[in-house]
């Protein structure tokens, strides 16, 4: 704790969900443990967001060190809703985690076989999925656009082996009402939709399945649920923060 990340008073550090995977860690941020406030209380990781960019910088810093990792060891992307996939073989250069405004590509999802090389995507009700294996990593932002352009199985190609999975909070059916476009979009997946409320979670596992992904762990959360852990577009009509799920070989 310093007195520039908590003037005059005292704030926990985030404390991040933490899920061990083969040759791996996955870790899954919640809302607390950070500086920002207002409708961005506590560790917004979103810079387009309306919050003091400042203090998403500090929110950043605190993940990065509560996993353990370099600021400067960790990669993102300006996530666009769609199916492109980044293979980082070194660390960013002018990376945007730690220097918002420097360099992001334009994919939703990234993939790894650098060790201490930290992938990130941020959410706020879209599905994080993480994939390891012993030689690569990947992290996954799984939206419904995402998922229906083939996200999940464009990164899988990148694996030689077939890797295991951890689906982290993310909006879930209870919270979850979509249109005709959506759910005409997962009509082939037995059990994704019922009525007008769509399951996320069960279009990932049905197409992690197709691939022969077998070890699938899910953080059961929903972020529309929890407002006191989890940032949630859906919930808060779009004026809200982001978390992030951050995958890294060990």
């Amino acid at each position: 704790m310093s007195v520039e990340d908590a003037p005059g008073a005292a704030v926990a550090g985030p404390e991040p969900i933490e899920v061990d995977m083969p040759g791996a860690r996955v870790a899954f941020s919640t809302r607390r443990g950070g500086v920002s406030v207002g409708p961005y209380e506590s560790l917004n990781l979103g810079i387009l967001t309306d919050d003091d960019p400042e203090r998403v910088t500090r929110n950043r810093r605190r993940l990065a060190a509560a996993a353990g990792l370099a600021p400067d060891r960790v990669a993102m992307g300006w996530q666009v809703h769609e199916a492109g996939v980044r293979e980082w073989e070194a660390p960013p250069q002018d990376g945007a985690f730690a220097a918002p405004g420097g360099s992001r590509p334009r994919v939703d999802a990234h993939t790894t076989r650098a060790p201490g090389l930290g992938l990130l995507v941020l959410a706020a009700d879209c599905l994080p999925v993480a994939l390891a294996s012993h030689g690569r990593v990947a992290m996954v932002h799984a939206g419904w656009r995402g998922l229906s352009a083939g996200v999940i199985e464009r990164t899988l190609e990148y694996f030689e082996e077939t890797p295991a999975a951890v689906l982290g909070p993310a909006i879930a059916r209870c919270c979850y009402e979509v249109g005709p476009e959506v759910l005409g979009a997962f009509a082939d997946v037995p059990g994704a939709a019922s009525g007008r409320m769509l399951d996320l979670k069960i279009v990932a596992r049905a197409r992690l399945a197709a691939a022969g992904v077998e070890q699938v762990e899910d953080v059961a959360l929903c972020t529309s649920c929890r407002p006191e852990l989890f940032f949630s577009h859906r919930r808060d009509g779009g004026l809200t923060g982001r978390q992030g799920g951050i995958v890294w070989r060990r």
